[in-house]
C-alpha cells in the first residue's frame, strides 16, 4: 500500500461523516423561528461566509467572580445595604459559593472544582446589554459601572436561556457552521459557547466569525472558519473594561444533499472544537419559572433599572438582542431590510445629540480573517 494511500485511509478512520438528526434540525428552525422574523437557513451557498456584530456591540470583558474567591459577595453586600435589612444576599452568596459542590446542569458538575464561578453570568450579561458606563446613585448607595457589571453577572447566574446544541452530545460541525452563519452572520447576533470539551465549562461569547471553503465534490466542501470571542479580565471587573478576545480556529468537512442543504459533516485532526453553544434570554426574577436556583435576595427589575441608568438611551435603542424585556423593545433599526428579533418596536432615530465616543472601546477590535484555503477562493 503506498503511502498516500494510506494516509488517505487513516484520515477517513478518524473523520466519519455524521448526519445531523432530524430532531437537531427541528430545534434550530423552531428556536430561530420563534426568536427572528425570519426561518433558519441550512443552504450552504444562501449562509453568509462571515459575519460580526458592530463595534460598538463587542463584547466587554469581565470578571467571572470564581467561587473560591467568594464570588459576587463584595457587590451583593453593596446592593444590601442599598435595597436590604441586613445582609441576605450576601449570604446567599457565600452559602451558594461554599456550596459548590451541590450544583448541577449545564454550567457545573459533580464537585467542587477551582474553576467554578459565574462565567456564564457574564458571558449572558455581555450578550445582552451595553456596557455601563455611568455611576448610579440609589438610596444612598453609588453603584460603579464595575458594581452594575456583577449585578448583571449575579443575575443572569442561574437565569434561562436556548441551548441551542451540543448539550450531552458531540456538536456536529454542520449545526455549528449554520447556527454561526444564522444567528452571528445573518442576525449580527453575539452566541455564548463553552470552549472547554472536559469536564471544566468556561463560557465566552463568539461575536465574529470568517469562513473560506473549497469545494471538494457536488456534495462535500472542505471549510474552515476562524471564531473570534471575548474573554474574561482574569484578576477583577474593570469600570471601563478592555476588549480582550482569543480565537478558536475549526475545520470541517461539510456534507451537503442535492439541494445544497448542510445535513452533516466532520471535523479534522487539526480543528479546534466547541463543547455547545447556546442564548441568553431576558433575566427573571429569582424563584420564577426560567430562574428557579437564583439569588433570591437580588431584585432583577431593581438591577436592570440600575442598569438602564447607566447607559444611554441612544445606546440602549440601538442593542439588538432576541427576547427584550418589555421596557426596552422600542429600538432603533438602520436597515429594517435585515432580519430583526421579533417582538421589538422600531423608533426612528432619536433627536438627541449623540456623543458616541465614550459608548465605544478606544482600542482597536480586530474581526475574524477569512482563513486561507492554499487555493483560489470563490467568492459570494
Amino acid at each position: 500500500m503506498g503511502s498516500s494511500t494510506l494516509i488517505c485511509v487513516m484520515i477517513a478512520a478518524a473523520t466519519t461523516a455524521n448526519a445531523i438528526p432530524k430532531n437537531e434540525v427541528k430545534k434550530q428552525e423552531t428556536v430561530f423561528s420563534a426568536q427572528w422574523n425570519d426561518d433558519f437557513v441550512w443552504n450552504f451557498a444562501a449562509l453568509p461566509a462571515k459575519g460580526t456584530v458592530p463595534k460598538e456591540r463587542v463584547p466587554y470583558s469581565g470578571y467571572i467572580y470564581l467561587d473560591k474567591y467568594g464570588g459576587t459577595r463584595d457587590v451583593m453586600r453593596k446592593y444590601d445595604r442599598a435595597f436590604n435589612r441586613g445582609y441576605p444576599a450576601t449570604s446567599w452568596e457565600a452559602a451558594d459559593t461554599a456550596a459548590a459542590t451541590q450544583r448541577r446542569g449545564l454550567f457545573s458538575s459533580r464537585s467542587q472544582n477551582h474553576w467554578f464561578g459565574h462565567c456564564n453570568g457574564w458571558t449572558a450579561a455581555t450578550i445582552r446589554h451595553a456596557e455601563p458606563r455611568q455611576s448610579v446613585r440609589t438610596n444612598g448607595v453609588v453603584f460603579t459601572p464595575a458594581d452594575i457589571k456583577g449585578l448583571l453577572a449575579e443575575a443572569y447566574m442561574y437565569n434561562d436561556h436556548v441551548m441551542l446544541a451540543g448539550e450531552n452530545t458531540n456538536l456536529n460541525p454542520g449545526t455549528l457552521h449554520a447556527i454561526l452563519a444564522n444567528w452571528l452572520g445573518r442576525g449580527s447576533h453575539p452566541v455564548a459557547m463553552d470552549a472547554d470539551a472536559g469536564e471544566e465549562k468556561w463560557n465566552y461569547p463568539m461575536f465574529s466569525y470568517a469562513s473560506g471553503f473549497a469545494q471538494r465534490s457536488a456534495q462535500r466542501v472542505e471549510v474552515r472558519t476562524n471564531v473570534l470571542y471575548a474573554k474574561d479580565t482574569e484578576d477583577r471587573e474593570y469600570d471601563k473594561s478592555p476588549r480582550h478576545h482569543d480565537m478558536k480556529s475549526l475545520h470541517y468537512m461539510l456534507q451537503l444533499d442535492e439541494q445544497g442543504d448542510i445535513v452533516g459533516g466532520y471535523y479534522f485532526r487539526d480543528s479546534d472544537r466547541i463543547d455547545f453553544v447556546w442564548v441568553p434570554l431576558q433575566p427573571k426574577q429569582a424563584g420564577e419559572k426560567g430562574n428557579e436556583a437564583g439569588n433570591p435576595y437580588l431584585d432583577v427589575a431593581q438591577v436592570m433599572e440600575i442598569w438602564r441608568q447607566s447607559v444611554s438611551r441612544d445606546v440602549r435603542r440601538k442593542w439588538l438582542i432576541v427576547d427584550l424585556a418589555d421596557k426596552d423593545r422600542a429600538v432603533e433599526v438602520a436597515d429594517p431590510s435585515r432580519i430583526l428579533p421579533r417582538g421589538i418596536r422600531i423608533v426612528p432615530p432619536s433627536q438627541t445629540v449623540r456623543i458616541t465616543v465614550t459608548d465605544e472601546p478606544e482600542e482597536e477590535i480586530r474581526m475574524a480573517e477569512v482563513p486561507d484555503m492554499g487555493i483560489a477562493q470563490p467568492t459570494r
